[in-house]
């Protein structure tokens, strides 16, 4: 081959790379994408992938599509996940459930939370709301904890589940504060706060939609919520750090989107900086916070990943201490 073919060659076989190579920030998008969000449809974090998906579609001029992808404790869109192109075109959504617990929950992890995705944006936290029976004497977190340590292993609190994020943050409360509670799991959440409402069980960290019609009815009495910061709906309840001087509790769930591991650089950096801006918008917040969550600003890649692993290593550590690592 003459140098001129050579070069000729080589210059349409760059031509056809560049085509059809990876995506890169200045051609991406060119077709739809499909958000998987790891829960049904009607849920909290569905209704929110819904409200930013439409501004992720008006900012790119593309189709988004939300294609919903619960079961088997998120294996299936994980599953999906993880066989799809890693080229921003397909991504999910994921709870600190799926990223945090289950990893060391599992017998069996057919994934690795901190190697196999990018997480592209951390956008909200779901805290949860600590409430009561009625009929019990205590108006405040301080006077809960004193009235359990004076009545020890006689009171109890119920769950949606052994192993759930609910069950494990009052693990993580009695562990924290030295309180003695019976652990009543539950096979769902609705029936799991009903039973409190009932006096069947003194107490329970519930979710705020199951949770905040019985509260406003007077049928729960509601003491803090388990955010580091108030909840938009009831910002009369305070922090439970906050109510017991204790600033780095925490013990919530989270959301955040999360692209193939390997999707190019530019490509992730072009969607993190619209979830940023999409989030930022007071409008997005204020749809958000009515839901139910916290709506939070957007960290950098590298941010979110340490926050991720952080938390791997924090709800990790308390599955060993409760002797349920591989347990499921």
């Amino acid at each position: 081959m003459s140098g001129t073919l050579q070069r000729t060659f080589l210059t349409l076989a760059l031509a056809v790379f560049t085509l059809h190579g990876p995506a890169r920030a200045d051609n991406y998008p060119s077709k739809s994408i499909t958000i998987m969000p790891l829960l049904a449809a009607g849920t909290g974090l569905d209704l929110t992938v819904r409200l930013y998906a439409e501004q992720l579609s008006l900012a790119f001029g593309k189709t988004v599509v939300v294609e919903n992808k619960p079961g088997s404790a998120g294996l299936v869109g994980i599953a999906a996940l993880k066989s799809a192109p890693a080229d921003g075109y397909t991504m999910v959504v994921a709870t600190s459930a799926v990223m945090a617990i289950r990893p060391t929950l599992l017998k069996s992890v057919p994934y690795d939370a901190q190697k196999d995705f990018i997480p592209i944006a951390l956008y909200v936290k779901s805290p949860f709301i600590l409430v009561v029976n009625p009929e019990l004497p205590v108006h405040s977190v301080p006077q809960l904890i004193k009235y359990i340590k004076e009545r020890p292993g006689k009171l109890s609190y119920s769950s949606s589940g052994v192993g759930g994020a609910p069950h494990l943050s009052t693990e993580y409360m009695k562990q924290r504060f030295d309180i003695d509670l019976a652990h009543v799991p539950y096979r769902n959440s609705p029936q799991s706060i009903a039973d409190v409402a009932a006096g069947h069980v003194a107490m329970a960290f519930a979710e705020a939609g199951a949770s905040l019609p019985l509260i406003r009815d007077g049928r729960l009495r509601a003491l803090a919520v388990t955010s580091a910061t108030r909840l938009p709906t009831v910002p009369e309840l305070p922090p439970f750090g906050e109510a017991v001087g204790a600033p780095d509790f925490e013990a919530v769930s989270w959301h955040v989107l999360l692209a193939p591991a390997g999707t190019p650089p530019e490509v992730v950096g072009k969607l993190n900086a619209e979830m940023k801006r999409i989030m930022e918008a007071p409008d997005m917040r204020k749809k958000i916070a009515a839901i139910g969550l916290i709506p939070l600003d957007v960290a950098s890649v590298d941010a979110t990943r340490g926050y991720i692993k952080a938390e791997g290593e924090k709800w990790g550590t308390l599955v060993r201490k409760l002797g349920l690592e591989g347990s499921q």
